[in-house]
């Protein structure tokens, strides 16, 4: 395994101990079955389909795109899989069907296999981003507003006396 992650220019392997999908041969988009080619995203290995562009992510590495956003661990904490049904794909590595959700509740769908990694079809990895980006502004937000609301209730307790 160390000799894969070297030959793609990775020295330093994952901290999750399961068996990564980073095979240079034989894996098949989900969705239109094309052979999918191994190539870099932001420092991670990822397989990417030539023919509809989407992405396969690793069980790790959806967390490792989410963390390429300037945000800390606590800010992006939270329940990634809203609505979860059945998906029309099936896993690339295991062929086992696999799982469609809402993204964080918002309207992007990313399809799930629980053993292997994610699917992201053609620009959602971008949107993950954004979302990422969007939810640590609202948290930034969100903390000003109570600080404002913290002094102006301070300063009415002061006027009282």
């Amino acid at each position: 395994m160390t000799g894969l992650w070297r030959a793609i220019g990775i020295t330093h392997p994952p901290l999750d101990p399961r068996d990564l999908t980073l095979d240079p041969v034989g894996m098949n988009c989900p969705r239109d079955t094309t052979e999918m080619i191994a190539e870099d995203l932001r420092g991670m290995p990822v397989h990417r389909c030539p023919q509809c562009r989407g992405l396969w992510l690793d069980h790790d590495e959806l967390s490792k795109l989410e963390a390429t956003v300037a945000s800390t661990e606590e800010e992006r904490r939270a329940t990634v899989t809203y609505a979860e049904r059945a998906s029309e794909l099936k896993c690339p590595v295991c062929a086992k069907q696999m799982i469609v959700f809402d993204y964080r509740a918002h309207a992007v769908e990313l399809d799930m296999c629980d053993d292997h990694g994610w699917w992201l079809d053609a620009g959602e990895d971008e949107r993950v981003r954004q979302i990422i980006a969007e939810r640590v502004s609202d948290l930034h937000h969100a903390s000003d507003a109570e600080a404002g609301w913290r002094s102006f209730l301070g300063g009415l307790q002061r006027k009282k006396r």
